[in-house]
């Protein structure tokens, strides 16, 4: 199959915050590649906020199915929707057989993604997923928009979301916020994955303390089902602390963290819009390892304890002691604001 040029490109998103942003890496080199080609994304309806903010994509339009559910139906009619738009290729990020099942209905020729879950004859480009040469998951995404045993790119291109002005402008007006006032130290306690991903609330609060003492203001950021760690770590901060948990949509959220001046965050989604933001940033890892998903930034330090037991991969402490997590303590992440506040 020859490379398509000037065809439209419909690209099947993650279901993650993060892969969604890592995923505009592959939206870049397509646009490098062909610039007069049109990029489509559709996505879970939570995601298109982040999709909008990427000025490679075109047309962000949401999946009308449930996480988990099959929907054979809604998906036919909205392939059969699709049709008329003539896109060249689909590259299914996803895994999954359904992820795989509009692009096959839709008859859209090319149809890539990786070896999956039982899609042969849904996928027609398929690729192997060699984890060694590719241990990162944005080196994986971008290699389904070239050819097979073609080279990645060097440097690699990194997310960059956009910023409504006047949008942020509402924001800040709704919530009562004053970036312009002090330095704005972002703190993101979540982590969606699971408690093996979340440093201690505490540790958090005594980071808080600190900068507020100095001056600083301190803003939580996280979604509604974070509300009672902001709350937590507002009350053991004291005042100063605007927890801004479940308060924000997620297009908000991006907004406010561009006016951050540091940010400190779990391996999340909120990580990852913050390294497309250009803050400076301290990454912390529990169960997880940075060589998989680190932030995509030059201006990120990334902290993990070398222990036999991580990365594990949990949810959960499987031993039940969080030690990857609880072992981190509050002054190695304070060094580690002040060197990234020198980059």
């Amino acid at each position: 199959m020859s490379d398509h040029t000037e065809a439209a490109t419909l690209v099947v998103g993650p279901a993650w915050v993060g892969d969604m942003v890592m995923a505009q890496s592959l939206f870049k080199h397509l646009k490098a590649r062909h610039p007069a080609g049109a990029i489509d994304v559709l996505a879970p309806r939570w995601a298109l906020p982040l999709a909008r903010r990427m000025p490679e994509v075109r047309v962000a339009m949401a999946m009308p199915v449930g996480h988990g559910r099959l929907g054979l139906g809604i998906r036919y009619r909205l392939a059969r929707g699709l049709r008329a738009r003539g896109y060249g290729q689909a590259i299914v990020l996803p895994n999954s057989l359904k992820s795989a099942l509009v692009p096959f209905w839709a008859r859209i020729p090319r149809r890539t993604g990786y070896r999956g879950e039982m899609r042969w004859g849904l996928v027609n480009d398929m690729r192997p997923m060699d984890r060694k040469a590719r241990p990162q998951t944005v080196q994986r995404f971008v290699a389904l928009g070239q050819t097979l045993g073609e080279r990645l790119p060097d440097p690699m291109p990194v997310p960059a979301l956009l910023v409504e002005t006047g949008a942020l402008d509402a924001t800040l007006r709704r919530l009562d916020l004053n970036p312009g006032r002090a330095p704005v130290l972002g703190l993101c306690p979540g982590a969606e994955y699971g408690p093996a991903k979340r440093w201690p609330s505490a540790y958090f609060a005594e980071l808080a303390r600190t900068r507020l003492a100095q001056g600083w203001q301190v803003w939580i950021f996280g979604g509604s089902r974070d509300a009672a760690l902001g709350r937590k770590l507002t009350a053991d901060a004291g005042p100063g602390c605007r927890d801004l948990t479940g308060r924000t949509s997620l297009a908000e959220a991006v907004d406010l963290m561009s006016r951050t001046s540091l940010v400190v965050s779990n391996d999340s989604g909120l990580m990852h819009v913050a390294a497309a933001l250009g803050r400076p940033l301290v990454a912390i890892y529990g169960s997880s390892d940075p060589c998989l998903t680190p932030p995509l930034s030059a201006r990120v330090e990334v902290l993990h304890l070398d222990l036999a037991c991580r990365p594990c991969f949990r949810r959960e402490c499987p031993l039940g002691h969080l030690r990857c997590l609880w072992a981190l303590e509050p002054g190695r992440v304070m060094r580690a604001m002040e060197r990234v506040e020198e980059i």
